[in-house]
């Protein structure tokens, strides 16, 4: 869920998304909607593609989508003309008027990239069923009934469980270094932070694989959560950070989309403090050296590519569609050079077990609830409340995230995590 404001340090978000959507598959999909490199296809002159953007190339979160339509196009053979783009829409009526304006000019498929176009996107659909319609990052496609609109999100809570293991496998390191003091503790459990946006499913989940990816190294830690109430807020999220390592967080990741958190956190191991960063979306090696671990990121060319070239066909593009490490279309990015020794045999692993569906993200004896084993959690909010009330998701032993819908759905408060302003 998407709801980016614009922003700051445009040179070091454009570098690092660079870097996270680097190496997307190439030429035309199979079946299985991964790229073949022997075939090509050459678009049809009068095909066009819109898209609508909450912000523009200065923006870590809209240049990954940016990027990704622009690697998906070249693989398909559309030509630059034949992609129409609005920078900087806002999640109001200027949605709205945005894709009136891209049906006028001919576009066939539109894509907007922020949960809070949704609806307006929704109002077009309806009103050019001849078009089609996907509002990434949405969750209302399915409950629509509307054969043009559609959503589309990652797995990227898979990506999140690798990032944890990294994350976890540098605190066995300190561990066994014998860095981790008093302080760093709860009883026999040691801190860990998070930098939140808001307390959306799409946060918990992140924030919950996260957690359980440390978890499979090091049994006995406890997170904190820290809420900015913003998606992009250098300020806000550097300030979060500095409050978790305050309370003795030696590892803190996010689910926010600036450099402020990674930026805090190689400030405190500067200055001696036991602390490293995971980060988000880009890069962040290029603030934090030495402090930043890894990010958990998304190829956003592998859905770009599957959806044009579903549209170019004239075919129905998913009502639902997330992929994760099956399809490449989420990853981490390239390790720091303070993670500890095997990070990245340890991290081919978990992705191959990712792969071969060996290991589940939410597997239901990872974790409790009260100190209960969860039997039943759901998926569909039906009534609006943002309260899942319909379509169990905790069956064959795991919880299946984005099964009933693209959009993130786990909103389980696990035990072990302890959100600190949650109003």
């Amino acid at each position: 869920m998407k709801k980016i404001i614009a922003l700051v340090l445009a040179v070091l978000f454009v570098c690092g998304a660079l870097a996270a959507c680097g190496g997307s598959s190439t030429d035309t999909k199979t079946d299985d909607n991964k790229a073949t490199s022997d075939q090509k296809t050459t678009a049809d002159s009068d095909f066009k593609a819109g898209v609508v953007l909450v912000g523009d190339e200065n923006e870590g979160y809209t240049f990954a989508h940016m990027e990704g339509i622009k690697t998906a196009a070249a693989n398909l053979g559309i030509a630059d003309d034949q992609i129409i783009w609005k920078y900087n829409i806002p999640e109001d009526e200027q949605c709205k008027d945005a894709c009136d304006d891209l049906v006028g000019q001919g576009c066939k498929v539109i894509f907007t990239n922020s949960y809070g176009h949704q609806s307006y996107t929704q109002q077009a659909a309806e009103e050019y069923p001849e078009v089609q319609f996907v509002a990434m990052t949405g969750d209302t496609a399915k409950a629509s009934g509307l054969e043009n609109f559609s959503n589309a999100f990652t797995r990227v809570y898979e990506s999140r469980y690798v990032s944890g293991v990294v994350a976890g496998l540098k605190l066995q390191q300190l561990i066994d270094e014998g860095k981790i003091a008093d302080e760093n503790k709860d009883g026999d459990n040691i801190k860990i932070g998070y930098v939140g946006a808001y307390p959306y499913a799409e946060v918990v989940s992140g924030y919950t694989a996260f957690y359980l990816g440390i978890k499979s190294i090091v049994e006995n830690v406890v997170m904190d959560v820290q809420y900015t109430n913003s998606w992009f807020d250098m300020v806000a999220e550097g300030a979060a950070a500095d409050a978790l390592m305050a309370r003795g967080c030696v590892i803190i990741g996010q689910h926010a989309d600036s450099t402020g958190a990674p930026s805090a956190v190689q400030a405190a191991l500067d200055g001696g403090k036991v602390a490293y960063s995971v980060g988000y979306n880009v890069d962040m090696l290029s603030v934090a050296p030495t402090a930043a671990l890894t990010s958990a990121t998304n190829n956003w060319a592998v859905y770009y590519e599957y959806a044009l070239g579903t549209a170019m066909k004239g075919e129905k593009i998913d009502t639902n569609w997330a992929e994760g490490y099956e399809k490449d279309a989420v990853a981490i990015t390239a390790l720091g050079e303070s993670c500890a020794e095997g990070t990245q045999e340890k991290v081919d692993d978990i992705i191959a077990k990712i792969k071969a569906g060996e290991l589940q993200v939410f597997a239901q004896d990872s974790f409790t609830v009260g100190g209960e084993k969860v039997e039943e959690a759901f998926a569909t909010d039906t009534d609006g409340d943002f309260a899942p009330d319909a379509d169990n998701a905790m069956f064959d032993g795991y919880y299946h995230e984005s099964y009933f819908q693209s959009a993130p759905s786990f909103q389980l408060r696990i035990d072990g995590i302890t959100e600190l302003n949650n109003n």
